[in-house]
């Protein structure tokens, strides 16, 4: 998409600057929380892969082995994802959205009673639909669940503005992408804080935050859509 199209508000309801952020303030969350909880990392499946294979060849399989429940929800929720957006297109952000808030109600109710290997299922799924599903900001590729790929694109953008010659809007998406890291950072603190302090009560912030979403995906314009 060019700075043209998003000047003239060509826009996917789902590509929004303020619908990213707010997707990246819960996927830092959820990250945290189950980091605290369960041990394991929601969204950064190259961290469970590689304590994995640490504690594995340290011969240590029972840790070794407490990593491969959330990488193999990972792939499943992929799937899902991939399977959602053939079947309903364009409505795939607002149903999957929908779907992470239900699994993250339940979570939170039966936060006591479920097996932790239960809850970082859920939430595993829960993150890999939304890095599948939500996969641009203004028509340039980004993630929501994790700030690696976010964090080479700012710097990239910002050496070419100071290099010189770089396209109009270059600047802009390198703010974007700092904005991205910063809230994702943001919102893995207030998971940590929140996890610690209201444990039973914490997951209602990043239900709160995608139920923004899926308002606002609902209730944009027909015209953002390209």
């Amino acid at each position: 998409m060019s700075t043209m199209d998003v000047a003239a508000g060509a826009i996917r309801r789902d590509e929004t600057v303020e619908i990213v952020l707010l997707l990246a303030f819960a996927g830092g969350f959820v990250d945290a929380y189950t980091w605290i909880i369960h041990g394991v990392m929601a969204n950064a499946q190259t961290a469970n892969l590689i304590l994995l294979w640490v504690y594995a060849t340290a011969g240590n399989w029972a840790k070794a082995l407490h990593f491969v429940p959330p990488i193999l929800a990972f792939a499943v929720g992929i799937v899902i994802a991939a399977w959602l957006r053939r079947a309903v297109g364009g409505r795939a952000g607002a149903i999957s959205t929908l779907i992470e808030i239900l699994l993250l109600i339940v979570i939170a109710i039966l936060h006591n009673r479920l097996p932790d290997l239960a809850g970082t299922l859920g939430i595993s799924l829960i993150a890999a639909m939304q890095a599948a599903i939500f996969v641009k900001v203004e028509g340039t590729v980004c993630s929501t669940v994790m700030i690696t790929g976010n964090m080479r694109q700012a710097i990239e953008n910002i050496f070419a503005v100071v290099h010189g010659g770089a396209p109009l809007g270059t600047l802009r998406k390198s703010g974007i992408f700092v904005a991205l890291c910063a809230v994702f950072g943001f919102g893995a603190a207030a998971g940590a804080y929140a996890t610690k302090s209201i444990p039973d009560l914490a997951l209602g912030l990043p239900v709160i935050a995608l139920l923004i979403v899926l308002l606002r995906c609902e209730t944009m314009p027909r015209e953002m859509v390209e």
